[in-house]
């Protein structure tokens, strides 16, 4: 029986009359909550990988700004050791000393050596600085270096455990339905009229639909629940980051009475995201082993509604 595989594939082991069959129903709730776990790891794998992205990039910006500011540095550096070199061979008291006895008034004289003070502060000063700047600079570079290193450890870790919780999902929906994932199929339905940038997000979401669940894909051949509607709305050109939670902080959130086709509804704690179509419907891409589809709204509790 499918429902006696099922149960040797949720335990691992081999199934006794001494315990009762889970019932379709409890087959269901098992599947649907692994999946939901799952996707969750996946969002979180997609929001690292955004973090990591950055990180590459704030790397490469300090990189190319430590070279300016070495030279920066070696500049401020002879110009301060000129400064010194200058007042020990002439010596402060006889500078002062061959100002005060040469020409012109007292006015002038103070001037001169108010200047002088004036501009070896400055020198001091910007090779204080400059200093400063570039050991922040290698500082912080030597920070983002670890801390993009960390990052793709951790994102190498998570990737194996998504590979790993994938196996097991996919034993148990083999288990209950016959197949790991379902058919891939192209949408040939009537797409909703829809005007402006909202338009060519809708209508890309339902060229999408049919096309399978995959973890970190953003089309065209695949799609996530993030990846779908960043792609989407990347046609309408609009950028949205590939994850759920950094898309719900990217747009303007409106209430339900006002949502419109092209927003996006956000579900689980930020932990799913699609795209409303219109008619209380949304098109998704619910979780692995399935495929993109246009279902109702309601297909678990709205967390919010968002507009790109």
């Amino acid at each position: 029986m499918v429902v006696t595989a099922l149960a040797v594939a949720i335990s691992g082991g081999t199934a006794t009359a001494a315990h009762a069959e889970p019932s379709s129903s409890d087959i269901t709730k098992k599947i649907d909550k692994a999946s939901d776990n799952l996707e969750d790891i996946t969002e979180s794998y997609n929001k690292l990988k955004i973090s990591l992205k950055k990180t590459i990039s704030d790397e490469k910006e300090l990189a190319a700004s430590l070279e300016p500011a070495k030279k920066a540095l070696q500049a401020a550096s002879a110009d301060v050791q000129t400064m010194a070199q200058t007042a020990y061979m002439t010596g402060q008291v006889g500078t002062m000393n061959m100002i005060l006895d040469g020409p012109g008034n007292l006015v002038d004289k103070m001037s001169v050596l108010d200047q002088m003070s004036r501009k070896r502060q400055r020198q001091i000063a910007q090779y204080t600085a400059t200093t400063e700047t570039f050991t922040e600079r290698q500082k912080a570079l030597q920070t983002t270096q670890k801390k993009q290193a960390a990052e793709v450890e951790e994102l190498a870790a998570r990737k194996d455990k998504i590979e790993s919780d994938l196996k097991n999902l996919y034993a148990m929906r083999k288990a209950a339905y016959g197949r790991e994932r379902e058919k891939t199929t192209s949408y040939s339905g009537p797409v909703p009229s829809v005007s402006g940038s909202a338009g060519a997000a809708v209508r890309y979401a339902y060229g999408a639909i049919g096309k399978p669940y995959v973890y970190g894909a953003s089309g065209p051949g695949s799609y996530d629940c993030s990846g779908l509607t960043a792609a989407a709305w990347a046609a309408a050109g609009k950028s949205l980051p590939h994850n759920a939670a950094a898309q719900w902080s990217a747009v303007s959130h409106v209430s339900k009475s006002a949502l419109a086709p092209g927003d996006l509804v956000f579900y689980r704690g930020l932990g799913h995201v699609g795209i409303y179509v219109g008619g209380g419907q949304v098109i998704d891409a619910p979780h692995a082993g399935t495929t993109v589809k246009k279902r109702s709204m309601y297909i678990m509790t709205p967390y919010g509604y968002g507009r790109p």
